[in-house]
């Protein structure tokens, strides 16, 4: 812990003497001498910038402060019955048409919050509403919307009727319907309109051309979208730039696809050509490190060029520390977060409460969850499990099943990872009839078992010397929806003793080789990313036998979890369709 001790808690990532440090002027140090020292230093301590504080409002008369009363009294009205239609509708005097300034105040609410279900419902709802002139600009939205929700069907009818109704063609309604075909998966019908569009027009914009590499790598189409890139990188080709979003998106786009060399030379590229970085560029190229060294240095080089971390930056950097099992620096960076003020969110309090669970921590892992509460942050089902996951891995048995009682008092319903994890404890113990009473409580509640599970299975009867009962859970493997992956094989051949058993190892793992090639990948659709990664990261029994293999579609998913929910939505600086003015479009008929 040298550099924790001799360094700012944001220069020892990566040993600087010297780290820029923004937001407040001067830090203080943390020194550990031991893992009970982060408790009794008192971890995680409020901080004023996290308490409640009233909002004070200010009016401009009576008149405004009634009708921002009234405003809220709406909101309210429409998040108690669910439907938005029938609040507004209700709103309406007898006789008389719904004043247009509601409307218009609800929908734009809802646009700017990116609630697009809720904007198409408003907008189907005006189109048949006499008293409101519904023209171009409101098709573009209401198609705009269909885009956002992947509707290419409602989208597509939208389009054929303003084409029948006289509207000319628009890059806006062409590059919507584009999104509409990508976020419903028909990558190839979106590319198709990409490129109807690039050879007779409307011609894209620069937003079309973002929208396409985003659908290009969601669809994991990475020669698409390294070939678009490429084009507008070609100043005879190309009439603008990639702008800085679009580096982004390909620095993300090779790290998913693992070309990190390739990553790098994009993330070069925008120096060379002037393109500023921001928190999100670097935070593109930390998502998909697995080294905690080369995430600490690429957190340093972006505060070296005087970039404000973010809550994404901070929270990579803690989990690179939580998967070297260093929860002394992840704790560190953590506090550091908070003295910075920045809030966390609920997937840095996981990432830290991740960091103590693996190393079976339990005390440091509790101050973690009852910090969420005092915090307002709510815990989910992922933090719960997490928290169980740390009774395992302290071998605290006694502990782990109250908590799972806990889990379902607090209103969770366990999943699968849930019940793997209490399972994972009871084979730790060697207790193989707690073990397949938890499994057959999954299963009454439905719950299919994932490779995890079945491996968990197979390792606990094999250490107990029944290696036929291991490989017959290696064959309800290979007939169920997870075949087994390399970890299961090397666990099946671990196990086997004999030189008997050895040969019916060797022959069911080729079998599995086999078909694994026909299956290609284990399907992970039962769990989500990071709790799948977690499950892993966790599965203390078969840790040294996991150290080398390559896993080509595990090792970085968690990451993928931050970015993909963060990096690359809806929610850039720019609104994605600026074009539609659709509020000043619309006061020109309310002064009328």
């Amino acid at each position: 812990m040298e550099a924790i001790q001799s360094h700012s808690l944001l220069s020892f990532s990566s040993n600087l003497s010297k780290t820029k440090v923004f937001g407040t002027p001067s830090f203080p140090k943390i020194k550990f001498n031991g893992r009970i020292d982060i408790v009794s230093r008192g971890m995680l301590v409020p901080r004023k910038f996290m308490q409640r504080r009233k909002k004070v409002e200010v009016f401009k008369d009576a008149a405004d402060e009634a009708d921002q009363k009234n405003w809220k009294r709406l909101m309210k009205e429409i998040e108690e019955s669910g439907s938005v239609v029938s609040t507004l509708r209700a709103q309406r005097t007898k006789g008389q048409a719904l004043p247009k300034d509601i409307v218009l105040r609800t929908l734009m609410k809802f646009k700017k919050l990116k609630k697009w279900n809720i904007v198409s419902e408003i907008l189907e709802w005006l189109r048949c509403q006499h008293w409101w002139d519904f023209n171009e600009l409101d098709f573009l939205l209401l198609i705009t919307a269909y885009g956002k929700l992947g509707d290419f069907i409602r989208a597509e009818r939208v389009l054929k009727y303003m084409n029948k109704h006289g509207y000319p063609p628009s890059v806006i309604s062409h590059t919507a319907l584009m999104e509409a075909y990508g976020t419903g998966g028909q990558y190839n019908q979106a590319e198709s309109i990409f490129r109807r569009m690039q050879s007779s027009g409307p011609e894209p914009s620069p937003l079309t051309y973002h929208i396409m590499l985003k659908i290009c790598v969601k669809g994991n189409r990475y020669k698409e979208a390294e070939e678009i890139f490429e084009t507008l990188l070609n100043d005879e080709m190309s009439c603008f730039k990639p702008d800085q979003q679009m580096f982004n998106l390909m620095i993300y786009m090779y790290g998913k696809a693992g070309s990190y060399d390739q990553a790098r030379k994009i993330f070069g590229k925008m120096a060379e050509r002037g393109i500023p970085r921001s928190a999100r560029t670097f935070n593109s190229l930390m998502s998909f490190e697995t080294n905690y060294k080369e995430v600490s240095s690429i957190y340093d080089q972006m505060q070296r060029a005087d970039i404000q971390p973010d809550v994404v930056s901070y929270t990579f950097l803690i989990r690179a520390y939580a998967k070297a099992r260093r929860e002394e620096e992840a704790l560190a960076v953590f506090e550091e977060m908070l003295d910075a003020s920045v809030r966390p969110t609920l997937d840095a309090y996981n990432t830290l409460l991740d960091a103590f669970a693996i190393s079976g921590m339990v005390e440091q892992a509790r101050t973690v969850l009852k910090s969420m509460r005092r915090d307002r942050c709510t815990p989910n089902l992922h933090s719960y499990t997490m928290m169980l996951s740390a009774f395992v891995n302290a071998s605290d048995m006694d502990g782990a099943e109250k908590f799972f009682r806990q889990i379902k008092q607090d209103g969770f319903k366990p999943n699968v990872v849930t019940y793997g994890t209490l399972m994972k404890g009871y084979g730790k113990v060697n207790n193989l009839e707690k073990m397949m009473s938890v499994y057959e409580e999954m299963r009454m509640q439905g719950i299919k078992p994932n490779e995890i599970i079945f491996t968990t299975i197979m390792d606990a009867h094999g250490k107990n010397e029944d290696f036929g009962s291991a490989v017959v859970w290696f064959k309800e493997m290979q007939t169920s929806e997870f075949p087994p992956d390399q970890k299961a094989k090397n666990v099946l051949l671990s196990l086997a003793k004999s030189a008997e058993e050895k040969k019916e190892a060797d022959e069911l793992v080729g079998n599995a080789i086999q078909d694994l090639r026909e299956e290609e990948v284990c399907d992970f659709s039962e769990f989500n990313d990071a709790d799948r990664d977690d499950a892993v990261q966790n599965f203390g029994p078969f840790e040294e036998q996991q150290d080398g293999l390559v896993l080509t579609n595990n090792d970085h998913s968690s990451t993928a979890e931050i970015t993909e929910s963060t990096e690359f939505d809806d929610d850039d600086e720019d609104d994605d369709y600026s074009l539609l003015d659709f509020v000043s479009f619309k006061d020109s008929v309310l002064g009328s």
